[in-house]
């Protein structure tokens, strides 16, 4: 398992943006950086692939993923992701792009935070015509001569409309469906709130208090939002970025409890079990099996 930030620095392409598209027209690399590429790895930044037509299997954070055509599958950093094979029948962009790049966008984009807790984003006809269009301008722009010389405010302008597009698919008739916009933003505010405070674990009422609002109302939120309450999503949050960690080395189970908040590592194995069905030792060894090693 690997870090791919140094990749990304590899193989971006503008001097001034650390960014990456490709399509099955040209997604030559050298052959050592696409082998790293197509074993699961780590991601340090967000990446994105537009299914034009044809069929793929992705695996994200151990769930597996069919994107087809008219979708868009989008992975944040620090999620582990394995590709699939290239295959010669399919028609796709991608695009990957880190931090620094989006902090230059001039507006910020909800979705991001994942609130409705998926992976892909069902595009309709007219938006994936604009989608297309948008992806060859900017293929075009990284792709031709002296591509270091593009203006970087013409490549963040189109990257900006490409990400508006994604986000308004994202949410489209979902804000309808008697999901007020305080409500969301809330929800956005508690995962941005877990994220940040991930390994302090703190409480559900000091989440509360810090969003202004009751234990209560944030149960109803979260449960009406991601299904789960939010001890639970905490929890389930933990675990994830425990099976990460486990992706990387052999952590032992007190390392890994330490790393991530818990002063009790026999009651972050027992959590662990429960969660996952499998102890860490048996998560370990499942992964050097799927993994050949």
């Amino acid at each position: 398992m690997q870090d791919t930030k140094e990749i990304h620095q590899l193989i971006k392409q503008h001097d001034k943006l650390g960014i990456r598209l490709s399509s099955n027209a040209n997604h030559y690399l050298p052959a050592d950086l696409l082998q790293k590429l197509l074993h699961p790895h780590r991601l340090t930044f967000y990446f994105f692939v537009f299914m034009d037509k044809g069929s793929s299997n992705y695996k994200v954070d151990l769930q597996d993923i069919t994107l087809s055509s008219g979708q868009l599958l989008f992975v944040l950093p620090n999620q582990v992701v394995t590709p699939p094979p290239i295959k010669d029948d399919l028609e796709y962009f991608k695009v990957g792009f880190d931090e620094n790049t989006l902090a230059l966008l001039p507006q910020q984009f909800p979705f991001l935070v994942n609130p409705l807790n998926t992976q892909t984003i069902p595009v309709g006809d007219d938006a994936k015509q604009r989608i297309r269009k948008v992806f060859e301008i900017l293929n075009q722009l990284l792709h031709t001569e002296g591509k270091h010389d593009v203006d970087t405010e013409v490549i963040l302008a189109h990257l900006n409309t490409l990400l508006t597009e994604f986000n308004s698919a994202y949410f489209k008739g979902k804000t309808q469906d008697n999901i007020s916009s305080l409500k969301l933003s809330k929800y956005i505010e508690f995962k941005l709130a877990v994220e940040t405070h991930l390994t302090e674990q703190h409480s559900v009422n000091t989440i509360a208090e810090q969003l202004a609002i009751t234990p209560s109302s944030l149960y109803g939120i979260v449960k009406e939002f991601s299904g789960i309450s939010p001890k639970e999503f905490i929890t389930n949050r933990l675990i994830t970025e425990a099976q990460r960690k486990l992706h990387y080395s052999k952590r032992s189970v007190k390392e890994l409890a330490y790393e991530l908040g818990f002063n009790d590592p026999d009651y972050f194995s027992r959590l662990f079990k429960k969660s996952t069905g499998k102890s860490v030792s048996e998560f370990l060894a499942e992964q050097q099996d799927l993994s050949g090693k």
